[in-house]
């Protein structure tokens, strides 16, 4: 986002800036493209949790299966009209690769997965009587294109719906990863940091991240959990501590009543070959998908309550017991 040109970004303001522009894109989508659920099997694949946790390795790591359909960076920036999009706009290349913009060394092209489903979301609200019906025709439409039967989404902000999304897609699993909290949260506190000055130097930033509805960190950050919070201050390790312990001890009370939720802790998954053996069998992935996970371990410099700490230690354990 930050290397796009003039009117790559006068055209991703055109389309993604007016919601009204968005609805009448998906309604040409639609009406040129959706026939009926003919492709739609609902065994589709959701990774969400807190940022930071490992989503986009693991969303890599299931794409690079070729057994599903993602929305990518070629879809931008029309997001709701895939197929319309893929027939007019000009042939990519996908050779050239780059770190996007985070900085923490994933390496992205055109063709690469990631997380533009909640552009569908800020368009057609939970207020919306029919979003449901809705998103299962957006998941067919992206299916369509990709000529596949199975949708993989990575959204972190699906933790707010996790109950909707089992509402509407009932047979499909939803992986949740998750890391120590401590790395966890000094990750998200430096991802809050790097974003907040990115979007001060460029107003464009900010604004396209408004867009795609990432509010995980940076200036229009939401919390996750707002009730009751004792550390207010975003740009103390506290907070983020606060916030992985409100957001993962409320999904574990939610999974003991919802059979398709799955933890994978993300130190495991690196550390044990066993953990994606498992994660490939539970998505009935072909065996010979082979994926590097590399875990990332910084050193502690800031403050942090120790008390605090501790308990989101004890849910890191219970996670882990809950875990694949």
């Amino acid at each position: 986002m930050n290397n796009y040109s003039l009117l790559q970004r006068f055209l991703h303001r055109s389309v993604l800036s007016s919601k009204l522009i968005r609805e009448i894109t998906f309604d040409i989508e639609q009406s040129i493209f959706f026939k009926k659920y003919d492709q739609y099997d609902d065994s589709h694949v959701f990774v969400t949790g807190l940022a930071r946790s490992g989503t986009t390795s693991l969303l890599n790591a299931i794409y690079d299966s070729n057994q599903f359909a993602s929305l990518t960076y070629d879809d931008m920036p029309f997001i709701l009209a895939p197929n319309f999009w893929k027939k007019i706009s000009p042939s990519k290349s996908h050779t050239i690769l780059q770190e996007r913009a985070h900085g923490d060394s994933v390496i992205v092209s055109t063709n690469s997965p990631e997380a533009f489903e909640e552009v569908f979301w800020k368009t057609f609200n939970n207020d919306s009587k029919n979003k449901n019906e809705l998103f299962k025709k957006f998941i067919s439409l992206v299916l369509k294109k990709n000529y596949k039967t199975r949708y993989l989404s990575k959204n972190n902000q699906n933790i707010r719906r996790l109950e909707l999304i089992c509402e509407i897609s009932p047979h499909s699993i939803i992986l949740i990863p998750f890391r120590d909290p401590l790395q966890q949260s000094l990750s998200l506190l430096s991802q809050h940091i790097k974003f907040s000055d990115l979007q001060k130097q460029d107003r464009f930033i900010r604004e396209y991240m408004k867009w795609i509805g990432h509010s995980e960190f940076g200036m229009d950050y939401k919390e996750i959990s707002s009730h009751k919070i004792l550390y207010p201050d975003v740009f103390s390790l506290n907070h983020w501590l606060e916030q992985w312990h409100a957001t993962y001890s409320s999904i574990l009370h939610l999974s003991k009543k919802n059979d398709a939720l799955y933890f994978i802790c993300y130190e495991s998954l690196c550390n044990d070959p066993k953990v994606w053996v498992e994660i490939k069998n539970l998505l009935k992935i072909n065996q010979d998908n082979l994926f590097l996970f590399k875990e990332s371990k910084k050193d502690i410099n800031q403050n942090f309550d120790s008390t605090l700490y501790d308990k989101c230690l004890k849910l890191y354990e219970s996670l882990v017991v809950s875990s694949l």
